[in-house]
């Protein structure tokens, strides 16, 4: 599924409703209320139409619509939120404004929303030969299962902060594209590439063909990260939290490796741990 596109980013923002709208002489917002709430999946469902990805926060929704790689549904919004947007809509865009606590409904419970709800397609699928045909010096980041949609989308989003060229993991075992994520990576989810392959070990064999070092990152490596860091292509492999890396994956590692943490404390947060390897990686020596 290949993430080109956007820009990435934080920020919280507000936004009011039906009563500001008309107080301004604008037209009111048209409520998602009754049998029109009822099918866009209910309060707090965050579920999207069949077949269809639903995207909420500025800079997911931002990103998405700068992403020539999206095809979009609608955009469900406040007049504020359009006015935070950067750029102007493309004529004819299907927009329903809606006030905040109608936008509320269409987003997993809670979710800051920020006057903003793109449903959208998925974006398309990307192979791994495409994205080992870049740029050497760029790592390679593999997921093995990790499923916690926050861990994914903030690790893609340190991806897209120290210039990684994609990230891999495996489709049974890695969640799909949505509002959660989306929002965990602040808009990265359309600017990395992400590669969904059937098998994972298979996938390492390919890596390696393609001249990358693959580095496991495992609290009981005899070497730390910074030792076992080659000057070429690499590629960093990180498992779940908790089980870490199976077994068949570690074996298709060419060196194990940890990150010198305190003993005052077991392991890091996946995502934690992939955003200081990928911090090594960028601040390596290199040979030229």
């Amino acid at each position: 599924m290949s993430r080109r596109g956007g820009k990435h980013g934080d920020e919280h923002g507000d936004a009011q409703g039906t009563e500001r709208a008309a107080n301004d002489g604008q037209r009111p917002s048209r409520g998602l209320r009754g049998r029109a709430g009822r099918m866009k999946g209910g309060r707090g469902s965050g579920r999207a139409s069949a077949g269809a990805v639903r995207l909420w926060g500025r800079h997911a929704v931002e990103a998405a619509l700068k992403n020539p790689e999206r095809q979009h549904r609608k955009l469900w919004a406040t007049r504020e939120g359009i006015a935070s947007l950067d750029g102007e809509l493309p004529a004819n865009f299907p927009i329903e404004y809606a006030d905040v606590a109608d936008l509320g409904r269409l987003v997993a419970r809670d979710a800051p929303h920020q006057g903003l709800v793109l449903e959208c397609e998925p974006l398309p699928d990307l192979f791994l030969d495409e994205v080992l045909q870049g740029d050497p010096a760029r790592p390679l980041i593999v997921l093995d299962q990790v499923t916690d949609p926050h861990n994914v989308g903030a690790i893609l989003r340190s991806a897209a902060a120290f210039n990684a060229c994609a990230i891999v993991t495996q489709d049974r075992h890695s969640p799909p594209e949505s509002g959660t994520l989306g929002k965990s990576a602040s808009g990265a989810l359309e600017s990395v590439p992400w590669v969904r392959v059937v098998n994972l070990a298979r996938a390492l064999d390919e890596i390696a063909e393609a001249g990358y070092w693959r580095i496991g990152l495992d609290g009981d490596g005899e070497a730390t990260l910074a030792a076992a860091l080659p000057t070429g292509p690499v590629a960093l492999i990180l498992g779940a939290e908790g089980e870490g890396m199976r077994h068949n994956i570690t074996q298709h590692c060419d060196a194990l490796a940890r990150l010198p943490i305190s003993s005052a404390i077991e392991s890091l947060n996946v995502s934690n741990a992939a955003a200081i390897a990928l911090y090594a990686v960028a601040t390596r020596e290199i040979d030229t």
